[in-house]
């Protein structure tokens, strides 16, 4: 039985359902096996996934967060939680691409529903909240790797010196509560509104994490990237500001090709995490030749 029948097979034994049931795998999901389920006359998505301690994913700490981001209306309801498994409201909608991340019809309302995320979901979280600190995500990520004997080790020197480079450059940050995975496919239109969904890194953070990693991970132009952050922060940026969110967005993607790294070694997903780790260190690297033009 492959990984994901297991999981299929895991969600159709849930104590939730009325009966029988037959989920479907749903596309998606690098850290967790998603399905279907039809059940009573509704549809529910099943989230099927064990602790990831390589990566920091503490499921009670996502179902605390999915809750609470529930709570504030900016995700769906959860319905049911087992060990090792979410059930959700299922949002009948699609799921955004890059492309409608940098268009101005969504470019302003993503950014709105980032603020509200991170000011009203801490008013529900329940428990202790963890903090995601990319650097220390980063640091941690090196000795995963070094463990591991990843083939990647003779660059994790470079990489750590840049880490803290970029660290210093971040400066003191204002915490707010981090989704902390803007990936375009975690946000949902239903026609009449945007849903934030998947929440396995969730932790306060500095909300230029959220905006770098919706920049980095979308592709958006420099213009684009400003547009966002004057959104968001409500004025125009200064040039202190700027330095300060290319550091951020230059960290995020160091954090994303580290993260394929590690995957690398301990994923059991089908998925081609090499070429995605050249991906992003390219994108990467990229974002540093623009962090240095602008620090001469």
């Amino acid at each position: 039985m492959t990984d994901t029948q297991d999981s299929l097979a895991r969600a159709a034994r849930l104590s939730f359902w009325s009966g029988p049931v037959s989920p479907q795998p749903l596309a998606g999901g690098l850290t967790n096996t998603n399905c279907l389920v039809e059940d009573r006359g509704r549809k529910y998505v099943v989230r099927i996934g064990g602790d990831m301690i390589e990566h920091g994913i503490i499921r009670t700490t996502e179902l605390a967060a999915s809750h609470a981001a529930a709570e504030a209306g900016i995700s769906p309801i959860v319905v049911h939680a087992e060990p090792g498994a979410m059930v959700i409201d299922f949002v009948e909608g699609r799921s955004l691409t890059p492309q409608d991340v940098r268009d101005d019809r969504y470019l302003g309302r993503i950014v709105e529903l980032l603020r509200r995320a991170h000011r009203d979901i801490p008013r529900y979280f329940r428990g202790p909240a963890p903090l995601f600190w990319v650097f220390q995500v980063i640091r941690d990520y090196t000795h995963t790797l070094e463990a591991g004997e990843s083939h990647h080790l003779p660059m994790l020197v470079r990489l750590l010196d840049t880490a803290d480079r970029l660290e210093k450059a971040v400066g003191p940050i204002d915490l707010v509560f981090g989704h902390n995975d803007m990936l375009a496919a975690n946000l949902i239109d239903d026609g009449k509104r945007l849903w934030l969904v998947d929440w396995d890194y969730a932790g306060f953070n500095s909300p230029l994490f959220d905006l770098g990693g919706l920049a980095s991970n979308n592709l958006l132009s420099p213009c684009e990237t400003e547009q966002a952050l004057e959104l968001y922060f409500d004025r125009p940026l200064n040039d202190e500001m700027r330095r300060r969110a290319m550091a951020m967005t230059a960290a995020s993607l160091l954090r994303e090709t580290m993260w394929s790294m590690v995957s690398e070694l301990h994923s059991r997903l089908v998925f081609d995490y090499p070429a995605y780790t050249a991906e992003y260190l390219g994108r990467f690297k990229a974002a540093m030749l623009a962090f240095d033009a602008l620090d001469r």
